[in-house]
């Protein structure tokens, strides 16, 4: 064969390569579509295995569920006003229920079993956002938003971490006692990386997972905080806040989604393919079309 053809031939196939690579990671002409705007504050969206999204309405103390099919229904009413939520492997959804900072699972027929209630007998400052690991532990970032709907008005904790609950365990370790005020985390879906926002210092840190749980070799990701936060199957990390922000795995911006609402909360990959952006933002949800798939 002729070596020119040949050469021709692995060129386009790297250019080819690269277009897929730098492909956006959604059109940029298509707006956010209003999916309802009827809750008071939205937060902790989660997808299942089927595609199906839940979401909290956490002032009134509901979870909802925003279909595969489009449709949008109570989940459960009285569910601890859970916050930041994540599916385990078994279908079961542990939410950060903040009510009496506690962490509970809620089976698909809505069982509650309560896994966290404590720090070496001192009460949580307020779970706020969780990812779940291959092995079933839980990371959980703790910061203290005093919440009207509690009695004390001061933490019985010392500072604001991030703990690791290993699968079976009751009692959380100190992963990173040196945040401000941790709140958005994710893993990926290897197990190897947790990336996790102190949104007080505007700071988003990516942490190397071990093989215990714990964490090491931490670095600034991006100058950035975030509320909730998610990954893409090409890496790319997606933070909230002001709208959407996205960054690629080597923390360059690349893309600036609009939310016409004062705060973006939280956000996941939903619908039968996970291309599908769910996004919680204030009173509202929102969703996008996207051109890549979600991982979690």
């Amino acid at each position: 064969m002729n070596i020119h053809k040949i050469a021709l031939g692995i060129l386009l196939t790297i250019a080819a390569t690269s277009a897929v690579a730098q492909q956006a990671p959604y059109d940029t002409t298509h707006k956010p579509q209003l999916i309802s705007k009827q809750f008071s504050f939205t937060e902790g969206a989660s997808v299942d295995k089927k595609g199906n999204v839940f979401f909290t309405d956490q002032p009134n103390n509901k979870i909802w569920e925003y279909s595969t099919d489009g449709k949008l229904t109570v989940f459960m009413d009285s569910t601890g006003r859970s916050n930041g939520m994540y599916f385990d492997k078994k279908g079961n959804l542990v939410t950060c229920a903040d009510e009496h900072e506690q962490l509970w699972s809620i089976s698909p027929d809505k069982k509650v079993k309560v896994l966290l209630t404590d720090y070496q007998g001192h009460m949580m400052n307020g779970p706020n956002d969780i990812w779940i690991d291959n092995k079933g532990g839980i990371y959980m970032t703790d910061p203290y938003y005093q919440r009207p709907w509690w009695t004390r008005t001061k933490p019985d904790l010392d500072g604001e971490k991030v703990y690791y609950l290993p699968k079976g365990k009751t009692q959380p370790i100190i992963v990173d006692a040196d945040l401000k005020k941790p709140n958005g985390i994710v893993g990926t879906p290897d197990g190897k990386y947790l990336y996790v926002a102190d949104i007080a210092d505007n700071k988003t840190y990516k942490y190397t997972i071990n093989k215990n749980g714990t964490l090491s070799d931490r670095k600034l990701f991006v100058e950035q905080g975030s509320d909730g936060m998610t990954l893409d199957e090409n890496g790319n990390i997606y933070l909230t806040g002001k709208g959407v922000t996205i960054y690629n795995p080597e923390g360059k911006k690349i893309g600036h989604i609009d939310i016409p609402e004062p705060w973006t909360a939280n956000l996941c990959f939903g619908g039968v393919n996970k291309d599908v952006l769910f996004i919680t933002a204030s009173k509202a949800i929102y969703i996008v079309k996207m051109n890549v798939k979600g991982v979690e």
